[in-house]
């Protein structure tokens, strides 16, 4: 049957609907993360070129100090010194198994300071006894100067790789787990509260709600944890050298140092900064990056 109903459609006020389809639209757009690849030219440009030209102009600074005899030789080496000093270990072979002894040790005690710092950190953010008891000692610890371990430790092992592993542990795990605690803390409550509607107590609860949620945090903790790792080894490298440890970037320094070889000092220095940024670059700056583009916090790849 066909209908009566003669009543005229209702008309929406002219600009309205096309108000809500913008704002809609733009809700959309807030909700979308751009994935495209940045072009490898502006990706130099941006990225590569800046640290490259700051290295340049402290080298040509350098230079210019030297040249002008601002100071003696003997205080401050010319890069070209320096650049002999690398080139000589590279042909004797030397350069690549001194930088291997400290990295393969610097990373081991990582781990090691990882799977020790991580369930600690748990344990100090979720139960409130164990806060009270050894939250304090943590942050004590973190601030302690690593180089301060490095005598008990070599009367406990003597001169060892347990003695390195040592220093490490007691420089990094306080970073790590202060670092998680702090993420935890900035958990929002709502989540734990869903988490738990959810039936994700316990180590559930903590592995698909706490961790994730406290992410952040605790990679900024890694990040730390692996600083006071690779300046703790560099301490106990060079304070407790031996023939018996291998030659590492820290004993480098110290033989520079005993020979009065400045060259070679700047060259140990140069290699132990050099370390410390690729690591950074190579595993926790994509690590990182992937925090970010994963919450919707990076626009660009």
């Amino acid at each position: 049957m066909a209908s009566t109903d003669t009543t005229p459609p209702k008309v929406a006020a002219p600009g309205k609907g096309d108000d809500l389809a913008g704002l809609e639209a733009g809700l959309d757009a807030l909700d979308t993360v751009e994935t495209h690849r940045t072009p490898v030219r502006e990706v130099f440009v941006k990225k590569v070129l800046p640290p490259l030209l700051a290295v340049g102009l402290v080298l040509l600074v350098w230079q210019v100090l030297v040249a002008a005899k601002v100071t003696d030789e003997t205080k401050l080496p010319a890069p070209s010194a320096v650049w002999d000093s690398l080139s000589d270990m590279w042909i004797k072979g030397t350069l690549l198994e001194v930088i291997w002894t400290s990295v393969s040790r610097g990373l081991l005690g990582f781990l090691l300071a990882l799977a020790i710092g991580t369930p600690l950190g748990l344990l100090v953010a979720r139960v409130k006894f164990v806060r009270a008891a050894i939250g304090p000692i943590l942050q004590g610890l973190q601030s302690l100067p690593s180089v301060a371990w490095v005598p008990p430790a070599v009367l406990w092992f003597g001169l060892n790789d347990a003695m390195m592993y040592t220093v490490i542990l007691l420089g990094a795990v306080p970073s790590i787990a202060n670092g998680l605690v702090s993420g935890i803390d900035q958990v929002p409550p709502l989540f734990l509260r869903a988490g738990r509607t959810l039936g994700a107590t316990g180590l559930r609860g903590a592995r698909h709600i706490v961790m994730p949620a406290a992410l952040p945090g605790y990679l900024a903790g890694l990040k730390q944890g692996w600083a006071f790792s690779w300046r703790s080894l560099m301490a106990a490298e060079i304070i407790a050298s031996s023939p018996d440890l291998g030659l590492g970037l820290g004993q480098l320094l110290e033989n520079g140092r005993n020979n009065i070889d400045l060259p070679g000092v700047f060259l140990a220095i140069l290699l132990i900064l050099v370390v410390g940024i690729a690591i950074d670059l190579l595993i926790f700056s994509p690590v990182e990056r992937w925090v970010l583009r994963s919450r919707g916090l990076l626009v660009k790849s």
